[in-house]
Order: C-alpha cells, then structure tokens, then sequence
C-alpha cells in the first residue's frame, strides 16, 4: 500500500498510511512530522516527506501525540539514522521508552472481537509491526512551552486519557489541529464516519478522555487533521461535541 498524501493547506500535509495517519508540516526546505504510522509504514513515510519535496535529512523533528506503536513506528528510526529529535510531552516520554505501555491489552481484543471489524484490524495490527517492541531510546520532553520553534509552530495542547501523555498540537494561524487520538474521523474498528471518539477500550481513561474534548473543542480552528480517518473541515467545537454525543451512545 502507498501512503497517500493529501495537501490540506499551504504548507500542510495529511497522509494516510496503514490503518493510521502523520502529518507533515513545511518552511521552506524543513519540516515537522507529527506521528509516523506504524513500523511497517517507514517506507510509506519517506516517499511522503519525497512527495513534498523533502527528505529524512530536512525533519527538524518529530512530535508525537502518543507513543503507540500505530503513532511511533519510525520514531527511533529517524532519531538512530539522522540524529531528528523526538519530542513528547513530558508525561509520554517513558511511554516512548516502554517503561510501561498504556494500550489495549490481548484481553481486551478478545474480549471485543465481536464488534465489526475488531479481528480483522487485529490481524492487520500484527502484519505491519503494531505489536513489536519498538521504543524511542532517547525521547525528549518538548523544549519549551506555547509555540515550538519548528517548521509550522505547532503549539503542543496536552489532551490526556488516550493515554497520560497525550497531545494535539494546534496551528493557530492555520486554524489547524492534529488530533491523534483524541478525536478520531474514522477507524478500521467503526462503522462510521465523521468526529468520533475510538472505543472505549482502547482509552487508557475514558474519563479524561471525554474532557479532553472540551480542551479541542475550545481551540480556534476549522480544519481537523485526526489519527485515523479523512480531515474534517468544520468549526472544532461542533466536531468535538459530535464525539461526544456519539460516545453516550
């Protein structure tokens, strides 16, 4: 499978891969990578940062929302072979490590394997390295609050219950967030399409989860980049309590 990359706007990019999705953000010859799919995804990574014009070389860093191996796939791969840093926010940086994993377990994939679509992601999952040991050796916490001086000035907003450390990163001027998990567009696990939240059992907390919606929600943009599914184009308050209303379902 060939990702594909979707201009959503001047300088910013959304690219499907496997099941999962980065976004690749430009100034000038530099760029910023948020997420990087999965590992069976790294040669899908490459040829998007080619498709744009760009090259492993002009990432001035990696941000992660999470450090799930759907997200972190070439992470350390980009970090061991040319030296990109790997920022987190603080509380996902030993995720990255694997000092402790917050995802669903075997267990909870049993015992759903009777939702549409679970066994089939499952076996999905395995094929393109969902399940390898696959840690960042050196993450960092982000360098500084507010805007990042990166290509794109990604401000990190911290969205926990996915996992502790979870963030989307808000592009003010852009009207742009990257959501990850936090509020997804689709799933190969939902029978659905628009903004919803991924079942219950792949949040670490529910509960925040659910209140991390209003922290995107109160963001200023129009354009929803998510982890899995199309962009979204619509007011980011609408999108989050759409979410919402479908998760009391």
């Amino acid at each position: 499978m060939r990702a594909e990359v979707h201009q959503v706007a001047d300088a910013a990019y959304l690219v499907h891969g496997h099941n999962t999705n980065w976004v690749i953000l430009k100034d000038g010859d530099d760029v910023t990578l948020v997420d990087t799919g999965y590992p069976g995804d790294r040669q899908g990574v490459l040829d998007s940062l080619a498709a744009v014009g760009s090259s492993p070389e002009a990432v001035a860093a990696v941000l992660i929302t999470h450090a799930h191996n759907d997200h972190l796939g070439s992470a350390e791969y980009l970090r061991a072979a040319h030296g990109t840093p790997v920022y987190l926010h603080p509380a996902e940086v030993p995720h990255a490590r694997r000092e402790f994993l917050h995802q669903a377990t075997i267990g909870d994939v049993v015992r759903n394997a009777w939702r549409p679509g679970v066994v089939a992601w499952a076996v999905h999952v395995v094929r393109v390295g969902g399940t390898d040991h696959n840690p960042v050796t050196a993450p960092e916490p982000f360098p500084a609050e507010g805007a990042l001086d990166l290509p794109g000035r990604p401000v990190p907003v911290h969205t926990p219950g996915h996992t502790d450390g979870h963030c989307v990163y808000h592009l003010p001027d852009a009207g742009i967030v990257i959501s990850g998990d936090a509020l997804v567009v689709g799933h190969a696990t939902s029978r659905i399409t628009g903004p919803q939240l991924l079942h219950r059992f792949f949040d670490h907390e529910r509960a925040r989860t659910l209140a991390s919606l209003e922290l995107i929600g109160a963001l200023d943009g129009d354009t929803l980049l998510p982890g899995h599914g199309a962009v979204h184009r619509g007011p980011l308050r609408a999108a989050a309590e759409q979410a919402r209303e479908r998760a009391s379902r």
